[in-house]
């Protein structure tokens, strides 16, 4: 027998909008399909409990290395950002359910939430961060930031970047810049596209509301941004920049796994913009069996790449106003595009480099999708031409459910299992 996959919307994105920006009540959008994280296991060494705004700021002070801090449910409002400066510790909702521990900076007078600075091995999880003009999670690159693990979090209502990575100096950057990172199984989403309001460094003169998005690092090294859900992060016009954007000089990173729903940029692996500096943006690393779903300024762009691959996707937009479901744009040397399924506008390839495509398909399939209105692109049978038609690779040995793809493995990102 076929397997039964079943779509239940629990809170739809419109439903959202009614809810108050700066409510302590997260009713995040949720889909039975949706990824659900594995429990950490329990905390070893120092454990500091704590259940309110002081004793989280005390305890971010006096934390040992190795170290946890467990936040009781609640709603604890900042006054001003907080900083992880202190190796291997752990901030963590203690019940594990993360929408009953709410990180809030309606009230900061700051604009970022939560700074990682100069330190290795933090894992941060199992909590809501929501509220902020600017940054919620700010990664201090340039104090050497490593190991570093975002885990089974909500992001909700950042209006620049969810998970920010700044620019490494050249000095020593080989060092410094952040390595061997994960965020997985993370939610991010907002109520509603950006305005003017939101941040005041945004402006008509600037980036006209649109410089927004979710992930954006640059230098990340072996990085892995994995099995999270993207919904509505979206520009004042609807140009914001990428759910995942990874840029100056990324290597040997995975996007791997993540859902992208009505975002405005999908996966962006590079930048038009190149700074003298910088000669790729993204080298050897890979995007593959992601669902993107109306990403209207691009569902995966490339820019700027150096042997990167983009294989077995899953983007759908048949009637894509700028034909972008995969864009590749001015340098991509050594590029390997297969076994991408486009429900919509073939791939469109602005680049004069040489670049390798393999079995990638493209057409209106809307109806071969479980629930494509839904974001939810799981194969079905009727979905005859992808079904046991992708090329086999050494690089995509599971599905997006991280099930095996079997010796006659399916094109996109979804292997319909027998």
């Amino acid at each position: 027998m076929k397997k039964l996959r079943q779509t239940i919307l629990i809170i739809l994105p419109c439903i959202l909008l009614t809810l108050p920006a700066q409510s302590g009540l997260i009713n995040p959008p949720s889909q039975s399909w949706f990824p659900k994280a594995p429990a950490l296991p329990m905390p070893h060494g120092q454990t500091i409990e704590v259940s309110n705004v002081q004793e989280l700021i005390e305890a971010l002070e006096q934390v040992r290395p190795g170290g946890t801090i467990l936040l009781a449910d609640g709603h604890y409002m900042l006054p001003h950002f907080i900083e992880i400066k202190t190796d291997n510790v752990s901030l963590r909702g203690a019940s594990g359910h993360r929408r009953s521990v709410v990180i809030d900076g309606a009230r900061s007078r700051d604009g970022e939430l939560v700074w990682i600075t100069g330190c290795s091995g933090v894992t941060i999880a199992d909590l809501t961060i929501q509220n902020i003009k600017w940054n919620g999670f700010k990664i201090n690159s340039q104090t050497g930031v490593h190991n570093l693990t975002i885990y089974n979090c909500i992001i909700h209502n950042i209006w620049q970047r969810g998970v920010k990575g700044v620019k490494v100096p050249e000095m020593n950057r080989e060092t410094i810049r952040p390595k061997n990172c994960r965020i997985q199984y993370c939610l991010f989403y907002n109520d509603r596209p950006k305005r003017f309001s939101d941040d005041e460094t945004d402006t008509a003169q600037t980036f006209n509301g649109n410089y927004i998005g979710g992930i954006d690092v640059m230098y990340a090294k072996g990085w892995t941004i994995s099995d999270n859900v993207f919904i509505g992060i979206n520009g004042r016009t609807r140009e914001a920049r990428g759910a995942v954007f990874l840029w100056h000089d990324a290597q040997d990173c995975i996007v791997e796994r993540n859902i992208i729903i009505d975002c405005d940029a999908g996966i962006c692996l590079g930048n038009p913009h190149r700074p003298k500096d910088i000669r790729d943006h993204c080298v050897m690393c890979i995007a593959r069996n992601n669902f993107i779903t109306r990403a209207t300024e691009g569902g995966i762009v490339t820019v700027y790449t150096k042997d990167c691959k983009v294989l077995n996707n899953t983007i759908h937009e048949p009637d894509s106003r700028l034909g972008r479901l995969i864009r590749l744009v001015f340098d991509n040397d050594g590029l390997f595009i297969a076994n991408n399924l486009l429900s919509g506008p073939k791939i469109r390839n602005e680049s004069d480099s040489k670049i390798k495509f393999l079995n990638n398909l493209a057409k209106d399939l809307t109806a071969v999708f479980a629930d494509p209105s839904q974001g939810n692109l799981h194969l079905t049978a009727r979905a005859v031409e992808a079904v046991n038609k992708a090329k086999p690779l050494p690089d995509v040995s599971n599905d997006i459910d991280n099930e095996s793809r079997g010796a006659k493995p399916d094109i996109g990102a979804d292997e319909l299992i027998n």
